[in-house]
């Protein structure tokens, strides 16, 4: 190895670091998208813990989420995860409506969230880990992992491992308090789980990926193969023209 070698090699390492943490920030919607989750329900708990009111707390923590797209869209900026904000809120303000009980404002959120541990467990067995599936497009790879890119396929797995067993300690954790504690308690408790966790999933999920081989741009090969395909239709028009051509020349020799 050439003196030269070394830096050419930590530069590309840190390239690859600089692209999964940019495709990182853009799956998990990075700092905002981080205030948009935490911001409804910690106004609906911050007001139920004053007041006791479901009907206020519900409409105040709705309200926000309504605003935070709004926002969105004037910004003119992507309202996924701002939308899927407004979701869990409005099941969870359905679901306490429909009840009374103001702790199942946050049930829909522990149910989505048992689900998905469930699922990146499940997928992982199935040798499809779903982390994989959400950033393969972000890293414009698709699927190519799976059969292509066995280290990158490893990594996924990992990461999704990472992913299902730190949200099912998050569940084992927030359930019995569901039962067990009164809607203030679950609520603070809930609110402080919300960051802590995901920023380690992230954390994990960088770390594996950014030690697996780099992914394999299925999109930059589907135009290289484009362009070769009109290079070769354009080869094959200028040998027709100069036979074309060729073959003129002949019959105005023989007349």
């Amino acid at each position: 190895m050439t003196s030269l070698d070394k830096p050419t090699e930590d530069t590309s390492a840190d390239d690859a670091r600089a692209v999964t943490e940019a495709a990182l920030f853009e799956a998990f919607g990075g700092v905002r998208g981080m205030v948009e989750t935490v911001l409804p329900g910690l106004l609906f708990v911050t007001i139920f813990t004053i007041n006791k009111d479901l009907h206020w707390s519900a409409i105040a923590a709705l309200a926000v989420s309504l605003l935070l797209v709004v926002v969105r869209l004037a910004m003119r900026d992507t309202v996924k995860h701002a939308f899927s904000g407004v979701f869990g809120v409005a099941f969870g303000v359905v679901f306490a409506m429909m009840t009374g009980n103001a702790k199942d404002f946050y049930l829909p959120g522990m149910l989505y969230t048992l689900g998905l541990a469930v699922a990146y467990i499940v997928t992982t067995l199935a040798g499809v880990p779903l982390i994989g599936l959400i950033l393969g497009p972000v890293f414009k790879e698709n699927l190519s992992w799976r059969t292509r890119n066995p280290g990158r396929k490893k990594a996924y797995a990992k990461a999704s491992w990472a992913w299902g067993l730190i949200l099912l300690a998050k569940c084992a954790i927030l359930f019995p308090l569901y039962w067990w504690a009164n809607t203030a308690q679950l609520g603070w408790v809930l609110i402080a789980l919300k960051i802590p966790p995901f920023l380690l999933a992230v954390w994990l999920t960088w770390v594996f990926l950014a030690k697996a081989p780099a992914p394999i741009d299925v999109f930059a090969e589907m135009e290289a193969e484009e362009q070769a395909e009109k290079d070769r239709k354009a080869e094959l028009a200028a040998e027709r023209a100069e036979q074309s051509e060729a073959a003129g020349g002949r019959h105005r020799r023989e007349a």
